[in-house]
C-alpha cells in the first residue's frame, strides 16, 4: 500500500512519461507535490523503487521507468487534515416519503446529466426537482446531477446516481467537483492541483488522470451528497 505522497508522485511521473516521453525533473516534482526540498523526493523515488513500481535506468540523466501502477487510484492516508469523502447516500423510492417532510427536506433542481467517464457537454437548464434532506446540504445554494459513466465508482459513485452539488467556484485539492472544461465539457472528478497544473483524477483505474492549465478548468460546484434510486 502506497502513502498519499508516494501514489501523487508515482502518478505525476506515469502522466508526464506518457505525455513527454521523459520523466519530470525533481524541480518539477517538489513543485507538483508542494515539497520544500528535493530530499523529500529523493525519498519518495527511493521508497517507490523498493516497492517495485519505479526502476531508474542507469547512466542516464532524469531516467526514470514506471514498472507497475497500483491497481485502485487510492492512497493509504488522506491529505493531511481532510478525511477521505464518503457519500452521504439516500436511498430515493423507499425512503421517499419521509424525505417529503417539508421541515426536513429541501427542494432543489436537477440540471442533467454529469459525466463520470468521457465529458458530455456542458450543463443544462433544469429538468426536474427533488426532495433532499436539509441535514445533506447545509448552507449556500444547490443542485442535482444525473451521473452518466463508470469512472468514479471506486469513491462510491455509480452511473445513473443522483450527486447533491454545492454551488462553489473554488474548491481544496483533493475535493470531488464538478468542472467545466475548457468552456464546453462537464465533468465529475476529483480535483487535484499539481504546481501551476490542475489535474482531474478519475476514481477508476480503467481512466487516465487528465492534467490541464489553471484557465481551462472552470469549478462550478462541490459534491456533498449522493442520492441512490433503486427500481
Amino acid at each position: 500500500m502506497l502513502t498519499r505522497k508516494q501514489h501523487e508522485l508515482l502518478m505525476f511521473i506515469h502522466e508526464r512519461i506518457k505525455e513527454s516521453g521523459v520523466s519530470p525533473s525533481f524541480d518539477e516534482m517538489k513543485e507538483a507535490l508542494d515539497l520544500a526540498s528535493k530530499s523529500g523526493i529523493h525519498r519518495l523515488i527511493t521508497a517507490l523503487e523498493e516497492r517495485g513500481f519505479l526502476r531508474r535506468l542507469p547512466h542516464r540523466a532524469r531516467a526514470l521507468e514506471v514498472v507497475k501502477l497500483p491497481q485502485q487510484a487510492t492512497t493509504s492516508s488522506p491529505p493531511k487534515g481532510r478525511a477521505p469523502f464518503k457519500p452521504q447516500l439516500v436511498e430515493a423510492g423507499a425512503a421517499q416519503p419521509a424525505m417529503n417532510a417539508a421541515n426536513d427536506t429541501r427542494e432543489i433542481s436537477i440540471l442533467g446529466k454529469i459525466a463520470a467517464g468521457t465529458p458530455i457537454e456542458a450543463i443544462q437548464q433544469e429538468r426536474d426537482r427533488m426532495h433532499v434532506p436539509e441535514s445533506m446540504l447545509g448552507a449556500g445554494e444547490h443542485f442535482a446531477l444525473e451521473v452518466q459513466g463508470d469512472s468514479m465508482i471506486n469513491a462510491g459513485i455509480l452511473d445513473g446516481d443522483y450527486v447533491v452539488i454545492r454551488k462553489t467556484d473554488t474548491a481544496t485539492s483533493g475535493e470531488i467537483v464538478v468542472a467545466l472544461v475548457m468552456g464546453e465539457e462537464a465533468t465529475l472528478k476529483r480535483l487535484r492541483k499539481k504546481g501551476a497544473s490542475i489535474a482531474l483524477e478519475a476514481a477508476n483505474p480503467a481512466y487516465e488522470t487528465r492534467i490541464f492549465g489553471p484557465d481551462q478548468v472552470q469549478v462550478q460546484g462541490r459534491l456533498v451528497g449522493l442520492i441512490r434510486k433503486y427500481h
